[in-house]
């Protein structure tokens, strides 16, 4: 009898299928395992990652205009190789459309492409185009060069270094809430305008999220290389446990430190959810959650756009998160986004 994928999950289908990939070359540094595979030729360094969107699955075209899909799926590779502390220099793009576009509807796709690109300061080298029985499928390539000793993986996190996470969290999900809200309501009556009013910051950060160039700019100009980092794709719960898996240990993070804007927390309480759910297991936020030595906090204080939520413990203590009255609660993995 056939094991259903749904059976695995997305972590445990990749982790089933490349456990037993071993590198033959001695230029593959890093290889399946993190945000970015790693490989050496010569004196250079190039971090590669790739990532696929698919209609329905990752995007909805009823309510995405495709010029922000252009953009976003950019940002998608881009914040990958931010990720990995290394700035992106190439993307290369491979799109499966249907006979339902245009071309058109291409240009403007291509549009938001080449705007990611200019403000990433990336080249758009090349990519395909294929014919597609239905819908649409995107496949992102970014390459970065890397500087050696600045590259950060997700194993090297240490016993006692402090958890950061970037900008705030829950509003990419919470955003993709107000959207598919008004997209039914409107499929119930087409003449409903869609009340998308007020919630800028939370559509604004699903629909057209950014990658974090300036933490990444940050990081480097204050001499500080984090000991291991992941951008926040899958949620917070997720990607952290991500970071204490490959390194080998336990956390500690604060309730009351995670961050999550005033509208992400007023648009969780119009669809009666707690706003932490939303920060803990909702994705598609593209901050960076990183760990550096307590030591070097220093260099931290006073950052806007950086907020310190806990500590790295040893693996025996196992990942919890106290809240800010009762029993600390387990931290488990628990995707409610669109694509587990």
């Amino acid at each position: 009898m056939s094991q259903p994928i749904s059976a695995l999950g997305k972590f445990g289908l990749i982790s089933h299928l490349t456990g037993d990939i071993r590198p033959q070359r001695s230029s593959t540094v890093r290889g399946i395992g993190d945000d970015a595979a790693i490989l050496r030729f010569g004196n250079t360094t190039l971090a590669v990652t790739a990532d696929t969107l698919a209609e329905g699955i990752h995007f909805d075209l009823s309510y995405t205009p495709m010029q922000h899909l252009g953009y976003k799926a950019a940002v998608h590779a881009f914040s990958d190789l931010y990720a990995m502390n290394v700035a992106p220099c190439q993307l290369l793009v491979s799109v499966a459309v249907s006979a339902k576009f245009s071309v058109e509807s291409m240009e403007l796709f291509y549009q938001g492409l080449k705007h990611a690109c200019e403000y990433y300061e990336a080249d758009l080298v090349g990519g395909d185009t294929s014919p597609s029985v239905t819908g649409m499928y995107i496949n992102v390539t970014a390459v970065g060069e890397a500087i050696p000793e600045r590259i950060t993986y997700r194993n090297t996190a240490q016993t006692g270094d402090l958890i950061c996470v970037s900008g705030d969290l829950g509003a990419a999900y919470m955003g993709l809430q107000i959207l598919e809200r008004e997209k039914k309501l409107f499929e119930e009556d087409a003449g409903i305008r869609p009340k998308l009013e007020g919630y800028e910051h939370v559509i604004g950060k699903y629909l057209r999220p950014e990658a974090r160039k300036d933490i990444f700019r940050f990081l480097a100009s204050s001499g500080l290389t984090p000991t291991a980092m992941i951008d926040v794709s899958d949620g917070l719960s997720s990607d952290l446990l991500q970071i204490c898996s490959a390194s080998k240990t336990g956390c500690k993070i604060h309730h009351h430190k995670i961050p999550v804007a005033d509208q992400t927390a007023q648009t969780a309480g119009e669809f009666y959810m707690e706003p932490l759910i939303a920060a803990l297991n909702g994705g598609d936020d593209y901050e960076l959650l990183f760990t550096i030595p307590v030591n070097e906090y220093d260099k931290l204080i006073g950052h806007p756009e950086i907020s310190v939520i806990g500590y790295i413990t040893p693996p025996e203590e196992g990942c919890f998160l106290t809240p800010e009255h009762g029993d600390k609660i387990e931290i488990k993995r628990m995707r409610i986004g669109a694509d587990e």
